[in-house]
């Protein structure tokens, strides 16, 4: 376990502002809405203030308030964040980010889940937490060869925390962190307590009795995971068969960079313009930087090609997810894409012990609302106790 500061070169940053400087724009489109891709009118304004105005060092400072680790994991270097709680009898929790994410996302929650009693909460809530970086991503750094699946990277997960001393704990994520979570609870069911995830999609199975009867609330989740399978997946389908192509671009142009992200950020926040309604930019942009820093735009996309076999668009469908051992709790976002129908989720998930239907946030759960998110897993915790 190595203590890990960032610390970016001045000549990093002159670099990344003179290629934004010299940005070759392309021609504007008569209708400066997204149906097309990022606007190019919000693209040049957000870029040039990435350039002018955001400021890295400020940042990084934040980032850097939080004791940070690498160590050597099933062959990779992985990047961690490890806090823990001033309450001796804390419950560990591990998170796990997504793509587009990172681990930036999570810095509002993780003082609210380490000190609770510092933060209007119960003290006996409180948890030690650990971050990691998925291979491929941010600080973790190109892993140096392919093969990181999901199975692979809950392996590692699980070594850590033994290597962290945790001998009972609780996952949580989004995105591909939700199946990390999952996978990591099936795998080392022995010291999981319970499994807590923020994403969870439930397509129906192919049965017309499935959608007979919908409901209002659930036709509409259907619609948004058809509607992101059918018009938001073009991003999945690059990274999953040809990120090499991709790659290119995204390590050479940062505002290329900025765009692949912005736009997911746009899709799938709670936002109703521009992504800032939802997000904050400059924390936009920091996680933008992650990627841009470390040049994993384009390791990060190998991770879908590694892992095609268990996305939406491969060509036969996943099996079905194995009886998860432990207990599950489900937090619903309703701007998410990802959102579950409880009938179809307790298909493959018998024990869902706590469902949470919000009414406001998306995909980015810990960016766009901490507070529900944190009341969410303390509620789990004391669930998990009985």
């Amino acid at each position: 376990m190595n203590p890990f500061r960032i610390d970016i070169s001045q000549a990093a940053l002159d670099d990344l502002h003179r290629r934004l400087a010299a940005t070759r724009w392309p021609a504007d489109l008569p209708a400066d809405d997204w149906s097309r891709g990022v606007p190019a009118g919000y693209l040049r304004e957000l870029a040039e203030y990435w350039r002018t105005g955001y400021d890295w060092r400020a940042a990084e400072a934040r980032l850097n308030a939080f004791p940070q680790f690498t160590t050597e994991v099933s062959g990779a270097t992985v990047h961690f964040l490890h806090v823990r709680s001033p309450e001796p009898d804390a419950t560990p929790i591990i998170i796990t980010h997504g793509w587009p994410g990172s681990f930036a996302e999570f810095l509002d929650i993780i003082g609210p889940l380490t000190d609770p009693r510092a933060h209007g909460g119960d003290p006996a809530t409180a948890f030690h937490v650990v971050i990691p970086t998925i291979p491929g991503f941010g600080f973790s750094g190109p892993p140096g060869g392919p093969g990181w699946t999901i199975p692979r990277v809950a392996g590692a997960w699980a070594e850590l925390m033994a290597r962290l001393g945790y001998d009972r704990y609780v996952v949580q994520g989004g995105d591909f962190g939700a199946w990390i979570s999952l996978v990591m609870a099936g795998l080392d069911h022995e010291h999981v307590i319970g499994a807590h995830v923020n994403f969870l999609p439930t397509p129906p199975s192919g049965d017309p009795a499935d959608l007979a009867g919908l409901t209002e609330v659930e036709a509409t989740r259907l619609g948004l995971l058809m509607n992101y399978i059918d018009d938001q997946s073009g991003y999945m389908k690059i990274q999953a068969t040809r990120p090499q192509t991709l790659a290119y671009g995204l390590n050479d142009s940062p505002v290329g960079q900025l765009a692949w992200i912005v736009e997911k950020v746009h899709e799938w926040s709670d936002s109703a313009k521009v992504p800032e309604d939802a997000i904050d930019r400059d924390r936009i942009l920091t996680n933008v930087m992650l990627y841009w820093l470390t040049g994993t735009g384009a390791a990060s996309a190998h991770f879908y090609y590694d892992n095609a076999e268990l996305l939406p668009i491969a060509k036969t469908p996943p099996p079905p997810p194995p009886p998860l051992p432990v207990p599950l709790g489900v937090a619903i976002f309703p701007r998410d894409p990802g959102q579950p129908i409880r009938r179809f989720a307790e298909r493959g998930f018998t024990n869902i012990v706590q469902w949470t239907e919000f009414d406001r946030g998306g995909h980015f759960a810990a960016w766009e609302q901490p507070d529900l998110l944190v009341g969410d897993l303390r509620s789990f915790l004391t669930a998990l106790r009985g």
